[in-house]
Order: structure tokens, then sequence, then C-alpha cells
């Protein structure tokens, strides 16, 4: 229990130090990317960041779908990214949380500040400075309702379809490490206990 409490603080003090430097670097890059944009050229980029935060939301979603047997006879079989597969499932609490709760959290703050700015772009080409209120409140609504949609859909896609993808995934990590060595992780193979034959326990 103690072992349990003590990995959990070290991933939650990991993870938190990561979320803030990501946030502070998408949302910097984007502030910075969309001021010489017009408006049309922010709200494409508030897409792109909607899109990007469904698509690490159906990965996080597709390591905790994804069943872990089925890749053991594909490693066998040396099926590239299979063993990275591997490695995705029996970490998919980790893998899980950088996905949804990082990325996929970041990219919705990130989105609503973008959409924000926006709109302020909107108002002041159009002069419409009477609606700001109106079109800030409608811009939010329809971007938090594509998010949500979004990840929805992506959600019924990630549990339908959880192995391909985390083979695909796995192949992506096996390319990484292959070509440009980087490795994500080590999957360490699972010792199994063998008993010896013919030998019996006497009755207690």
């Amino acid at each position: 229990m103690r072992k349990i409490f003590q990995h959990s603080i070290r991933w939650v003090t990991i993870i938190s130090v990561i979320t803030a430097f990501l946030s502070m670097l998408f949302n910097g890059a984007s502030t910075t990317f969309m001021r010489g944009l017009s408006w049309q050229g922010g709200l494409l980029v508030v897409l792109l960041i909607v899109l990007f935060g469904v698509f690490f939301d159906m990965l996080g979603i597709a390591a905790t779908a994804a069943r872990e047997t089925p890749f053991h006879s594909m490693a066998a079989k040396k099926v590239s990214g299979a063993k990275h597969a591997i490695g995705i499932i029996r970490r998919a609490d980790q893998f899980a949380s950088f996905c949804n709760d990082v990325v996929g959290d970041i990219s919705g703050i990130v989105s609503g500040a973008a959409t924000v700015a926006v709109v302020g772009s909107l108002v002041l080409a159009m002069d419409l400075a009477e609606s700001h209120w109106f079109l800030e409140t409608l811009f939010v609504g329809l971007i938090s309702a594509l998010t949500v949609g979004g990840k929805a859909f992506g959600k019924a896609i990630s549990i339908r379809y959880a192995n391909d993808i985390i083979l695909r995934l796995g192949k992506i990590f096996y390319i990484l490490e292959k070509r440009f060595h980087i490795r994500m992780f080590t999957v360490k193979t699972r010792k199994k206990s063998k008993r010896k034959r013919g030998v019996f326990r006497a009755p207690r």
C-alpha cells in the first residue's frame, strides 16, 4: 500500500509539472501564432486545437479498452509494434492520464481562450461591438459542443477499434526506437511460476 502511494505521488508530481509546462507552451504558441491571423484563420486554429484534443482523447481511451492477450501472439510472430503495444496497455493508466487529462484538458482550455480571441478579432474586423457578448457566447458554445461531440464520437471508435489503434501507435513507437533511437519504455516479460510435476503436498 505504501509503495503504491509513493508511486502515485511521484506520478502526480511528474504529470503536474508536465501539465504546467505544456499549458504554458501551447498557450504561448497559440497566442503568438494567432496575432497575425484574421478571425477566419484564428477560427481554423481553434478547430485544429479541438481536433488535437479529440485525437489524444481517443488514444487514451483506446489504451484502457485494448486487450493485451492478442498482442502476445503478434509479438511471438515478430510483428513490429506488438511489444510496444503491450507496453502501452500495461501502462494504460499513465498513458490515459497523459492523453486525456493533460493533453485533452489543455486543449480544451487553450481552445476556449483562443475562441475568445477570435471573437475579439471578429468584432474589430466587422465593427460589431454591440454584439460582442452574444458572439462570444455563441462561439464558445459552438466550440464546446464540437469538443464534447467529437470526444463522444471518438470514444465510440476507440472502444470498438481499441486494439487496432494501439497496434498502429505501437508501430509508431517501434519506428521511433529503431530509426531515431527514442525508447519510450521497456517491456519486461512476465515470468510464469512453474510447478514441478509429480510433486504433491501432503494434506494438513
